[in-house]
């Protein structure tokens, strides 16, 4: 019993640091890290508000490096995985570009806020280039033929 547990352990760890080292692993884990980061620097200012995004991405970019690892996206097909993923990237990037230029303009004397918006700026270009590296894949996969005209 205890012999297949490590087997799972190991097979799950090996899968771990094979989809790492891909590019796509690499980026969904910098979000997964950069999010977790300024989640701490706007749980450390005094207006703590800002923290919903950084938790909303962080579980929502770790719910698809999950998915992607365990190459969940292959077999539950119910769910457009590479849109869906498209979509997240999108609006991950454009609520950390606002609410980072908001923590930025509005931190003055709140250093931890101002942290916080300046990684949430990086975080918004990280999640940008994601929906970049996305969008090829998208056009790829929608390439349709001509339907035919009966004519």
């Amino acid at each position: 019993m205890a012999d297949t547990e490590a087997s799972v352990a190991a097979g799950c760890l090996e899968k771990l640091n094979g989809y790492v080292r891909t590019r796509k692993g690499t980026i969904l884990a910098a979000e997964i890290l950069i999010s977790f980061i300024i989640l701490v620097c706007y749980v450390a200012s005094l207006y703590g508000g800002y923290s919903a995004v950084a938790i909303c991405e962080m579980v929502l970019a770790t719910i698809f490096f999950v998915v992607f690892m365990m190459e969940m996206d292959k077999s539950f097909q119910l769910v457009h995985w590479v849109w869906s993923d498209f979509i997240r990237a999108t609006i991950g990037a454009a609520l950390y570009l606002i609410t980072s230029l908001i923590c930025v303009i509005g931190g003055a004397g709140d250093g931890a806020r101002i942290a916080g918006g300046v990684f949430g700026l990086m975080a918004g270009i990280l999640f940008a280039y994601d929906a970049y590296t996305i969008f090829p894949v998208i056009k790829t996969t929608s390439q349709h033929t001509a339907a035919p005209t009966g004519g």
